[in-house]
């Protein structure tokens, strides 16, 4: 969505060149948007389908990675990021955990809040509103993918804010080769673990440990990378 040509070296097509890099930097972000707006309504259409096709779905694998890198005696404050129509919120509340969920999708939020009883806030990811130290950890399960990378940094600084000290942040994202862009109605980023690895860092994370999902299968039948980080 960034991409820039190169103009010609004469002096009427640098300063069209310039002229067009300035446009391109001032419509950038209200690309990003129309890209976020374009895969929440994709959710918001689909938001039942979803809920059938993912409410059996078996992720203890990655309910046990936070929960074990958290630090200290529960219960833990939790953020469920992509909370969806509430299956993981569900989740960690049954254990006892002070769990708020957050989603851009209308739709969701309302299957959120009927499902779990539980506080669910309505934000898009590229305008979050968070709180400073509040939570210990982060559940992050196939939502950052929908991030562009332009915007990822600071997404990934607001996360790490709203983390109480040594905070852990978990996610799970479909890997690929560092694609970029719309995949049918919806914006995704796929990268591998070096890419992922210095984008989490760079905002401020240790990374604790990752893994390839479905568990027990060979590698190239293992489409999602999970990643448990820290805040340092």
């Amino acid at each position: 969505m960034d991409r820039a040509k190169t103009g010609t070296d004469t002096g009427t097509n640098a300063e069209a060149e310039t002229g067009g890099a300035g446009e391109a930097a001032k419509s950038a972000p209200s690309a990003l948007a129309a890209a976020s707006r374009i895969t929440i309504a994709h959710y918001d259409r689909s938001a039942e389908r979803f809920w059938e096709a993912t409410r059996d779905h078996d992720v203890r694998q990655n309910y046990e990675a936070l929960l074990n890198a958290i630090e200290g005696d529960g219960p833990h404050a939790i953020l469920d990021l992509g909370c969806g129509p509430g299956r993981d919120v569900r989740h960690f509340r049954s254990l006892g955990h002070d769990v708020v969920g957050l989603d851009g999708s209308a739709a969701f939020v309302a299957m959120a809040r009927k499902l779990t009883d539980c506080e669910i806030w309505h934000q898009d990811f590229l305008a979050m509103d968070l709180p400073e130290a509040r939570f210990d950890g982060i559940f992050a399960n196939a939502s950052l993918f929908h991030v562009p990378s332009r915007a990822l940094p600071r997404v990934l600084k607001e996360l790490a804010a709203s983390l109480r000290p040594r905070g852990v942040l978990f996610c799970s994202n479909p890997r690929g080769a560092n694609e970029e862009g719309m995949r049918g109605e919806r914006y995704c980023c796929l990268f591998d673990l070096e890419t992922w690895r210095g984008f989490v860092t760079a905002a401020g994370f240790r990374e604790l440990h990752h893994y390839y999902r479905p568990a027990g299968r060979p590698r190239h039948e293992q489409p999602w990378l999970a990643t448990v980080w820290r805040k340092i």
